[in-house]
């Protein structure tokens, strides 16, 4: 394992290891990023391992390093199926696991949180935790696939203390697939750094220049991995679908991802091309954000979808699909619009209802910004604290001196 900067050692503190499969640019990686990052070091002793692979997605390794937090690069632990790599990985895992003597092993993402929380139990580890991101079975998956993600989940629950649901839609997502009970659960919603969206660090009009819009016109923008998950072709049809009764609207998609070819051409055939805007992959999302005039997100399934929190901090409208997380922040008609999945004319009727009613698009803003304190990565993280905090007076774990 390739070992990162360690932080300031302190006299005594709890040592906590966050697994989780790939360090990509993605909603769970920034959630696991910000706990370790935003964690009380006098208290804690936090670790962070990945797999190596990133992909299209893109890679907060050098974020990581950046904020100083230590991280262990394990190559045995690759997102793919691989009988003879996963068990490598479990082994490396345990003897990994038992030369730091973690207190507490803190898992993300499906295939590290079943590898990563029978590797801390092999390792007799005090606590063991797994954050549900988002399930790894969803109805697109084949009868087999989906039944034996919820066979191992169910499975690896009976060695886990406390799985926490970003959101509440898991829970009940879970329960309904007979994964444990209510009591196995707590709900600790995904932060975001608020200091950073709705401050951005130079001006609407300054950002249109760079992405080659005009000053005046309507921007729809949407900031997404191109994948099946995320709907983008529900995004460019939606989209064409939106300028042919609006004049003078662009659209932009921040993200990257496998269906970039495939929205290219779409979006050519649907005659947009020109009024299409593709970034790539971005890191400056607060500044890309606030020079959209609203977000769309189209996802067909999500955990708790952090870009919503995001657009809503940056003072803008969101319409979004009403699926799993996206329909527990937003209350239809009040701090955002949930339209049906897969349905891109949906999208579209409630973009132009926006855009044609500033009395509305003004309201679902305010009731916005009144939602948005509920996801900061400060209140994300004192909740996990407390979490941690009552496993160890209840299995009695001393603090011990580093």
């Amino acid at each position: 394992m390739k070992e990162g900067k360690l932080l300031k050692s302190y006299d005594s503190k709890i040592k906590v290891l966050h697994p989780i499969t790939r360090l990509i640019i993605g909603g769970a990686q920034e959630n696991t990023m910000l706990t370790a990052d935003h964690l009380d070091h006098n208290l804690w002793c936090v670790h962070v391992l990945a797999g190596p692979q990133t992909g299209s997605e893109g890679s907060i390794i050098n974020e990581i390093n950046d904020r100083n937090i230590p991280l262990f690069l394990e190559p045995s632990l690759v997102r793919e199926i691989n009988p003879l790599k996963d068990l490598k990985c479990l082994f490396r895992l345990v003897r990994f696991i038992k030369k730091h003597q973690y207190d507490i092993v803190h898992t993300h993402s499906s295939k590290a949180g079943i590898i990563g929380r029978w590797a801390a139990w092999l390792a007799n580890v005090p606590v063991i935790i797994h954050t549900v991101h988002g399930w790894g079975h969803h109805d697109q998956q084949s009868f087999w696939v989906r039944h034996f993600y919820i066979l191992l989940e169910k499975i690896t629950l009976t060695i886990t203390d406390q799985l926490i649901a970003v959101s509440g839609k898991n829970i009940h997502k879970g329960l309904a697939d007979g994964i444990g009970k209510k009591s196995n659960y707590s709900v600790i919603r995904s932060g975001i750094e608020l200091d950073r969206f709705g401050y951005p660090s130079i001006s609407k009009n300054d950002m249109r220049k760079q992405l080659g819009i005009p000053t005046d016109a309507k921007v729809i923008g949407t900031v997404i991995r191109l994948s099946p998950q995320k709907a983008p072709l529900d995004f460019i049809n939606a989209a064409a679908a939106i300028a042919s009764q609006i004049n003078n609207v662009y659209f932009v998609i921040v993200g990257d991802g496998p269906l970039r070819d495939q929205v290219l051409r779409t979006a050519k055939d649907l005659n947009i091309k020109d009024q299409l805007i593709m970034t790539g992959l971005r890191r400056d999302i607060p500044e890309l954000m606030n020079s959209f005039d609203l977000f769309v997100l189209s996802s067909l399934w999500e955990g708790l979808p952090r870009v919503i929190p995001q657009a809503m901090a940056c003072g803008i409208p969101v319409i979004a699909t009403a699926i799993d997380g996206s329909a527990e922040i937003i209350k239809n008609g009040q701090n955002g619009i949930l339209v049906p999945p897969a349905h891109p004319k949906s999208i579209a009727n409630a973009v132009v209802e926006v855009l044609s009613n500033d009395h509305l698009a003004l309201t679902l803003t305010n009731e916005a910004y009144n939602t948005v304190n509920e996801y900061s990565a400060q209140k994300m993280v004192e909740n996990i604290e407390s979490l941690y905090a009552s496993f160890i007076h209840q299995k009695k774990i001393k603090i011990r001196n580093l």
